[in-house]
Protein backbone atom coordinates (compact mmCIF):
# COMPACT_ATOMS: atom_id res chain seq x y z
CA UNK A 1 0.00 0.00 0.00
CA UNK A 2 2.84 2.41 0.80
CA UNK A 3 4.36 1.86 -2.64
CA UNK A 4 1.02 2.63 -4.26
CA UNK A 5 0.72 5.79 -2.17
CA UNK A 6 4.21 6.85 -3.28
CA UNK A 7 3.29 6.25 -6.91
CA UNK A 8 0.12 8.32 -6.51
CA UNK A 9 2.09 11.15 -4.90
CA UNK A 10 4.43 11.10 -7.91
CA UNK A 11 1.46 11.34 -10.25
CA UNK A 12 1.71 7.74 -11.45
CA UNK A 13 -1.50 5.76 -11.88
CA UNK A 14 -1.50 1.99 -11.36
CA UNK A 15 -3.70 -0.25 -13.49
CA UNK A 16 -3.45 -4.04 -13.28
CA UNK A 17 -4.57 -5.57 -16.54
CA UNK A 18 -4.56 -9.18 -15.33
CA UNK A 19 -6.70 -8.47 -12.24
CA UNK A 20 -8.80 -5.74 -13.91
CA UNK A 21 -7.90 -3.38 -11.08
CA UNK A 22 -7.63 0.36 -11.72
CA UNK A 23 -6.23 2.19 -8.70
CA UNK A 24 -6.82 5.57 -10.26
CA UNK A 25 -10.53 5.32 -9.39
CA UNK A 26 -12.13 5.45 -5.93
CA UNK A 27 -13.55 1.93 -6.42
CA UNK A 28 -10.11 0.60 -7.38
CA UNK A 29 -8.47 2.18 -4.34
CA UNK A 30 -11.20 0.71 -2.11
CA UNK A 31 -10.63 -2.73 -3.63
CA UNK A 32 -6.87 -2.42 -3.05
CA UNK A 33 -7.56 -1.51 0.58
CA UNK A 34 -9.80 -4.55 0.99
CA UNK A 35 -7.20 -6.81 -0.59
CA UNK A 36 -4.60 -5.40 1.76
CA UNK A 37 -6.81 -6.04 4.79
CA UNK A 38 -7.49 -9.63 3.74
CA UNK A 39 -3.81 -10.28 3.02
CA UNK A 40 -2.89 -9.04 6.50
CA UNK A 41 -5.68 -11.16 8.01
CA UNK A 42 -4.43 -14.26 6.18
CA UNK A 43 -0.86 -13.62 7.33
CA UNK A 44 -2.01 -13.28 10.96
CA UNK A 45 -4.07 -16.48 10.78
CA UNK A 46 -1.10 -18.35 9.33
CA UNK A 47 1.15 -17.02 12.12
CA UNK A 48 -1.34 -18.21 14.76
CA UNK A 49 -1.53 -21.66 13.19
CA UNK A 50 2.24 -22.00 13.09
CA UNK A 51 2.55 -20.96 16.73
CA UNK A 52 -0.21 -23.39 17.73
CA UNK A 53 1.50 -26.18 15.79
CA UNK A 54 4.85 -25.46 17.45
CA UNK A 55 3.23 -25.39 20.89
CA UNK A 56 1.52 -28.70 20.18
CA UNK A 57 4.78 -30.25 18.98
CA UNK A 58 6.53 -29.05 22.16
CA UNK A 59 3.80 -30.61 24.30
CA UNK A 60 4.35 -33.87 22.41
CA UNK A 61 8.07 -33.45 23.16
CA UNK A 62 8.93 -33.59 19.47
CA UNK A 63 12.26 -32.28 18.35
CA UNK A 64 11.91 -29.07 16.38
CA UNK A 65 14.19 -27.83 13.62
CA UNK A 66 16.45 -29.72 11.31
CA UNK A 67 17.53 -33.19 12.37
CA UNK A 68 21.11 -33.46 13.58
CA UNK A 69 23.18 -34.93 10.79
CA UNK A 70 26.69 -34.71 12.17
CA UNK A 71 25.97 -36.16 15.63
CA UNK A 72 25.57 -39.66 14.21
CA UNK A 73 29.04 -39.46 12.68
CA UNK A 74 30.84 -38.29 15.84
CA UNK A 75 32.70 -41.57 16.24
CA UNK A 76 33.89 -41.57 12.65
CA UNK A 77 35.02 -37.94 12.93
CA UNK A 78 37.05 -38.67 16.05
CA UNK A 79 38.58 -41.84 14.61
CA UNK A 80 39.58 -40.17 11.34
CA UNK A 81 41.03 -37.14 13.15
CA UNK A 82 43.04 -39.31 15.55
CA UNK A 83 44.44 -41.25 12.59
CA UNK A 84 45.93 -37.99 11.29
CA UNK A 85 43.43 -37.05 8.61
CA UNK A 86 42.82 -33.31 8.18
CA UNK A 87 39.50 -31.68 8.99
CA UNK A 88 38.94 -30.72 5.36
CA UNK A 89 39.50 -34.33 4.26
CA UNK A 90 37.09 -35.54 6.95
CA UNK A 91 34.60 -33.01 5.61
CA UNK A 92 34.93 -34.45 2.10
CA UNK A 93 34.74 -38.07 3.20
CA UNK A 94 31.77 -37.76 5.56
CA UNK A 95 29.86 -34.96 3.86
CA UNK A 96 29.54 -32.73 6.92
CA UNK A 97 30.74 -29.16 7.45
CA UNK A 98 33.98 -28.10 9.10
CA UNK A 99 32.05 -26.23 11.79
CA UNK A 100 30.30 -29.46 12.77
CA UNK A 101 33.60 -31.30 12.75
CA UNK A 102 35.21 -28.71 15.03
CA UNK A 103 32.22 -28.80 17.37
CA UNK A 104 32.27 -32.61 17.55
CA UNK A 105 36.01 -32.67 18.25
CA UNK A 106 35.67 -30.00 20.97
CA UNK A 107 32.83 -31.96 22.61
CA UNK A 108 35.00 -35.06 22.75
CA UNK A 109 37.90 -33.15 24.36
CA UNK A 110 35.69 -31.74 27.15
Amino acid sequence: MSTLQELTALGVGFVSVTEALDLTTPAGRAMAGLLSVFAEFERDIKRERVRAGLAHARLQRKRLGQPPTAAGKAGSVRDLFLSGISKSEIERRLGIGQTSIRRLLEEKQS
